[in-house]
């Protein structure tokens, strides 16, 4: 069976959302990104929930722009997208998403994180989230002191 011709598929909702994750890692919106492209804000949500297809052309400038190779779209893509030759549904937005990396909260927290000059700020930081999240893992509450 051929595939309807300009029909986005699931390999496009992937590289949509890699999209969406090294924009928001970079502090972009989507007004921004597109007036770098010379689209609008609704084209790259398009692109980003994967309901239209990137250009080979459109996805250099992209990874210019968001300082990334191309091959930067492709990462982590499960084998079986490569598969797939039928059409599929966009893939959910970033925030529905069960990959924790791809939560916005998660991308800004890293982007904050890498915003701290100190780098023992950073590492004591690092150590109390470690700690928090070992006592929630135990089922004990935090012993977090103000």
């Amino acid at each position: 069976m051929r595939k309807p011709r300009g029909r986005a598929n699931a390999i496009d909702g992937h590289v949509g959302s890699r999209v969406r994750t090294r924009r928001t890692l970079l502090g972009l919106n989507q007004t921004q990104l597109g007036d770098a492209l010379g689209i609008t804000f609704q084209q790259v949500q398009k692109y980003e929930n994967g309901s239209n297809r990137v250009s080979a052309s459109r996805l250099y400038q992209m990874s210019k722009i968001l300082d990334v190779p191309v091959s930067f779209f492709y990462e982590d893509m499960p084998d079986e997208l490569g598969r797939k030759t039928l059409p599929v549904k966009p893939l959910a937005r970033a925030e529905d998403d069960l990959d924790t990396m791809h939560k916005r909260e998660t991308l800004e927290l890293v982007r904050a994180y890498h915003q701290i000059e100190n780098a023992d700020v950073r590492q004591r930081l690092r150590g109390i989230v470690r700690a928090v999240a070992g006592e929630h893992r135990r089922g004990r509450r935090p012993n977090v002191r103000s």
